[in-house]
Order: structure tokens, then C-alpha cells, then sequence
């Protein structure tokens, strides 16, 4: 039987990329103590009162068709939360920023459209762009530059058939956040070019260095300024699948048309549970957000001195990138290594592009124990390695000094 090529093009280049993390869920099984910081799943519970709210609203029957745009009362905390001018009109509640990050893409871009990303991205937005025909075309940041945007490498990147630009901040995987001055900057360009802005904003909530950005506030931005939300990471709700766009009314109304063909609305009960989680400042959330940072910060001072390993001190998010490349080995192979002889499952960097070749991503999914007990772990591994390879050197050297000892006899 034959299928589209709508299959070929959803698969991505990076279909391969979560191959070390189910690997570690089946040692798991077998029963091996596994430390998974292979994926960016909160550990912590959803927030008490979240879920009293859904169970409540369960008990009162709330268990039929939804709004397809979402709750109102849903609608107007996402759009009080977002900011002062912005009507429920202009919010589209999907499920999950992954639902809403495809919906966008399939209602702003077409087949040879060309969107600038920021390289390494997010591992499915290859097949995002590829289910809607557009082409990514990706700036590098590099690590000797601490991962940040250049606005001028993104000018230097447009083209006639550039339709929009794809921001995500606090950065997946780096952390890396993108200041107000290149905001504004990236906004210009913008405007300049007639472009859509796209802002994958999942992580924040997990901002812990710098200033938040709001670009849809920023002169002549309204108009073409897409935001893209959720309360996965900021409040452990990543499997209630709840997300939403802020946009344009006309945005929203085909985002409404597709949604009708595929999603029929989401549970009235989830979307009570959500509304309690935007229109209260729960101290559960707030003790989230404080421990991330804490995990972070331990995370970077306990490898500070690691031969081998050097962390980078995110701005935001839920993961630390690890350079290995002074260990010699590729990312997927010290990935492979740390696996098997430590028990310690991290994404190799590359998966997510180039540019962060000789990297590993490591969550900060555990408690602070844990993350204690795994950096040692990383340590011993990169230490190994390291000894490994100086005593290759020197049995190496030892040998080319017999075979010349030999030549002169």
C-alpha cells in the first residue's frame, strides 16, 4: 500500500534524535538503575489546587464538547496573563505548544517558504516545517559565543521567499535567552521585511537571568507578532496538553478552521485546571521555579573544575548544555558511554544540529541529590575517557620510539 509523501516529510532528520532515551527506559525496565535527564519532563507533580480544579469540574459533568477556541474564562486569563491590549479575540487554546507551534505553521506557511530558525532547534520543528512544504533556514549560534542570535548573521539570512522568523526564548536546547536589544533588532527586521515573528515561549516562565521580552508590545508588532505558550514546564502540566497562540484575530480564526478538522476542542476540565493555574500565583509553582534555578546553579558550580566538561550557565529553561568536546569523543559517543558504564541517559547535542556537535543536553529533572550524584558520575566517565586516551598517547609514543630504536639498529 502506498502512503503520501505528507509521511516522508513529517519523519524529519532527526527522527533518530530520542534513540539514546528509549534505550535507557529499556535498561530501565530490566531493572538498572537509570538516571533519565534525557528529556525535558518535569518531576515535580501538578500544583494541588490544578488538579483539585479538573477533578471538581469532572464531579460537575464537565464532559462535553468544548469551545473549539477554548474556554472563555480560559481565553481571558491567557490574554490577561499576555498582556494590558490583548482581547480574548486574538487567543487560540490547542493542545500543547507542539499542537500550536503546527497549527500556526500550517496556517502562516506554504510549500518553498522560507523560515529563519535559530540552529541547533528543536527537534520537531524539522517535521513542522516539513509537514507545511516550508524550508527551515538555519543561523548557527555557536558555544564560543554563549549561543546567542546575531541579528546582523539573521539580515545576512533573508531572502524574497523569506516568510518569517521563529524565535524560541529561553532557548531548547541551550537555555540561551534572547535580550531586549536583539528583540528589538530582530523586530526591525521584521517590519523591514514583512515577516511574521514567531515566539516559542514555553520556557518562560523558567526565566532565571535577564529581562523578559513581550515583542507583540513592540512598535508596528501587533500585527505580526505570533505567540506560542504553555504551562507544560512552568507548572508540571506537560501531560494535560495545554497550550495556546496569541495572534492576530484573523490568525485565530484560521487557526479555529483547522482546529475544527482535527481537535473539536479540548476537555472543559483540563481548561479549568489551566485557568487556576494562570489566575493564581500558587507557591507550588513558585518552589518550582526556585528549585530549577538551584538545580542550575549546582549543576554549574559541581563540574565548574570538571577536566573534560564545561557547563553552560543557562539564562532560562529546564536543561544545561555540557561541552565534552576536550574528551575526544563525538556527542552521541560519550551519550552511548555515560549510558552504559554510569547509568546516566543525556540527549547528544548534535541531534539537534550542528552546532552543537561535541555537546550533551542534560535535564535538571531530578532532585538536587540526584543531580549531585550524576555530575560525579559525568566526572568519572570524562575522566576515564581522558586517562584512556593519555595512555594510548603514551603507549603510542613508546611504540614510534621501538620502532625507531629498531631502524637505527
Amino acid at each position: 500500500m502506498r502512503y503520501s509523501r505528507l509521511t516522508q516529510r513529517i519523519a524529519g532528520e532527526t527522527a533518530a534524535a530520542w534513540d539514546i532515551h528509549y534505550q535507557a527506559q529499556a535498561l530501565r525496565r530490566e531493572g538498572r538503575e537509570i538516571f533519565l535527564l534525557s528529556v525535558g519532563d518535569p518531576d515535580f507533580d501538578t500544583p494541588k489546587a490544578i488538579v483539585d480544579a479538573a477533578v471538581s469540574s469532572l464531579r460537575r459533568g464537565d464532559t462535553h464538547y468544548s469551545d473549539v477556541r477554548g474556554s472563555l474564562a480560559l481565553r481571558q486569563a491567557i490574554a490577561r496573563r499576555t498582556g494590558p491590549e490583548v482581547s480574548v479575540e486574538q487567543v487560540m487554546v490547542l493542545a500543547g505548544a507542539q499542537c500550536a507551534l503546527y497549527a500556526v505553521c500550517q496556517c502562516l506557511f506554504g510549500p518553498g517558504d522560507e523560515v529563519i530558525v535559530a540552529e541547533p532547534m528543536y527537534v520537531t520543528y524539522h517535521g513542522v516545517f516539513g509537514a507545511c512544504g516550508a524550508r527551515p533556514v538555519q543561523v548557527a549560534v555557536s558555544p564560543e559565543h554563549g549561543f546567542r542570535l546575531d541579528p546582523r548573521a539573521v539580515a545576512q539570512a533573508i531572502t524574497p521567499r523569506t516568510r518569517g522568523l521563529l524565535l524560541n526564548t529561553p532557548h531548547n536546547p541551550t537555555g540561551c535567552a534572547i535580550s531586549p536589544q536583539d528583540m528589538l533588532q530582530l523586530a526591525q527586521l521584521c517590519r523591514d521585511h514583512d515577516l511574521w515573528l514567531v515566539c516559542d515561549q514555553v520556557y518562560s516562565g523558567l526565566l532565571y537571568d535577564g529581562e523578559a521580552v513581550a515583542p507583540a508590545q513592540l512598535p508596528g508588532m501587533r500585527e505580526r507578532c505570533v505567540i506560542i505558550d504553555s504551562v507544560s514546564k512552568s507548572h508540571a502540566m506537560s501531560g494535560w496538553r495545554v497550550g495556546w497562540v496569541v495572534g492576530p484575530p484573523a490568525l485565530t480564526t484560521h487557526l479555529t478552521n483547522l482546529a475544527m478538522t482535527m481537535l473539536f476542542g479540548l476537555p472543559e476540565f483540563v481548561m479549568q485546571g489551566a485557568c487556576v493555574a494562570l489566575e493564581h500565583d500558587l507557591l507550588a509553582v513558585q518552589q518550582m521555579r526556585k528549585a530549577y534555578r538551584e538545580r542550575r546553579d549546582l549543576v554549574c558550580k559541581a563540574l565548574a573544575d570538571c577536566p573534560g566538561v564545561r557547563a553552560h550557565r543557562p539564562a532560562g529553561g529546564m536543561f544545561v548544555m555540557l561541552d565534552i568536546r576536550e574528551t575526544g569523543l563525538s556527542a552521541q559517543a560519550f551519550a552511548q558511554r555515560l549510558l552504559i558504564e554510569e547509568g546516566v541517559s543525556l540527549l547528544p547535542g548534535d541531534a539537534f544540529g550542528p552546532s552543537a556537535a561535541g555537546h550533551v543536553r542534560m535535564g535538571l529533572v531530578l532532585a538536587a541529590e540526584q543531580l549531585q550524584m550524576v555530575c560525579g558520575r559525568i566526572g568519572a566517565c570524562a575522566r576515564r575517557i581522558l586517562a584512556e586516551q593519555a595512555g594510548s598517547d603514551i603507549d603510542g609514543k613508546a611504540e614510534d620510539c621501538r620502532v625507531e630504536h629498531e631502524a637505527y639498529q
